[in-house]
């Protein structure tokens, strides 16, 4: 059977478009580019304000640079004899159980006292959790010298709001008690500035976290007969396993790096019962003028911070790999 193809239809031509005009190429080559200039500033100035610096200290960490080195220059290569010299210092291992002394106990109190905030503020009604919030903004927008010199006027011997009361409450030995002579009292009372300061953060970022945990679940877990402790550890924690990994971590720096407390309150005093790695490197440098040993000191402690820190955000990620 013979069948009629229709002839087929004719291809056209298939050309290259034209060229584009230069012009129009220069400005696709840098309407391209434009985002990165905008950020190009940003990402000098922060190069210069914290990556100079950081390598700077690194390097001077390899020297002999003392007094007659910052005046005159010509620092000579000394190798790891700076940090043989740290390291071999009984004082230096010292602070550095008393910085993660510092460190842990306030990093387990904020983030007890910021959780128990932050699940009241779920709790409150409208009014009493807006003016519980306004109240830890303005805790945490108060500058630190501000809120430290505070805390030196409430514990002041003669004139301090906290003697008064205690001797008005019967405890006659706190007449004239100097809280800053005593390395015990000393670091107590800058532990609950520091977890003053750091515990508004903590509930306002775990409060919003628990506003996105979705209210079935708290009511399944009602109907099977949980508790409240169980809900928490059930429920709320491991929906906001990554959140407290994250605040955690962030408070870690926040109390480890802790200088201006320590150094307006004590200087680090009375007898050292103060001073943590950072006010030890300070003292080094600008006390001693042995600014290298300083220096070494500081990249040591951001190598212990940075190994803190890295431990941490490892376990964070594999239990989120693990949901």
């Amino acid at each position: 059977m013979l069948t009629a193809h229709s002839p087929a239809a004719p291809r056209p031509d298939v050309t290259d478009p034209p060229p584009a005009p230069p012009r129009a190429r220069r400005r696709v080559r840098v309407a391209a580019l434009w985002p990165y200039l905008l950020i190009a500033p940003t990402v000098v100035g922060a190069a210069f304000l914290l990556v100079y610096p950081v390598v700077r200290n690194i390097v001077m960490s390899f020297q002999h640079f003392g007094l007659g080195e910052l005046i005159r220059g010509g620092a000579t290569w000394v190798g790891f004899a700076n940090y043989r010299t740290v390291l071999s210092d009984p004082e230096f291992w010292t602070v550095v159980r008393r910085t993660l002394w510092w460190t842990g106990l306030n990093v387990v109190l904020i983030m007890v006292l910021g959780t128990l905030v932050s699940l009241m503020l779920i709790k409150l009604g409208k009014r009493m959790r807006l003016a519980v919030m306004s109240g830890l903004v303005l805790t945490w927008a108060t500058p630190v010298i501000a809120a430290t010199t505070v805390f030196q006027w409430l514990f002041q011997s003669r004139f301090g709001v906290v003697n008064w009361a205690l001797v008005k409450l019967g405890f006659d030995s706190y007449r004239n008690y100097t809280w800053f002579a005593h390395g015990g009292s000393t670091f107590a009372i800058l532990v609950v500035l520091v977890v003053w300061q750091s515990v508004p953060f903590a509930a306002l970022t775990l409060y919003g976290g628990l506003t996105t945990i979705p209210a079935e679940l708290y009511e399944s877990a009602r109907i099977d007969g949980a508790s409240a402790w169980q809900s928490f550890r059930l429920v709320t924690f491991p929906m906001l396993r990554p959140l407290f990994a994250l605040v955690t971590s962030l408070e870690v720096i926040w109390c480890f790096k802790a200088f201006t407390q320590i150094w307006v309150i004590s200087e680090g005093g009375p007898n050292g019962a103060t001073t943590t790695l950072p006010i030890y490197a300070f003292q080094i440098a600008q006390s001693l003028h042995k600014y290298d040993l300083g220096a070494a000191v500081s990249t040591l402690t951001v190598v212990i911070l940075l190994a803190a820190l890295v431990f941490n955000l490892r376990r964070m990620f594999r239990q989120e790999g693990a949901l």
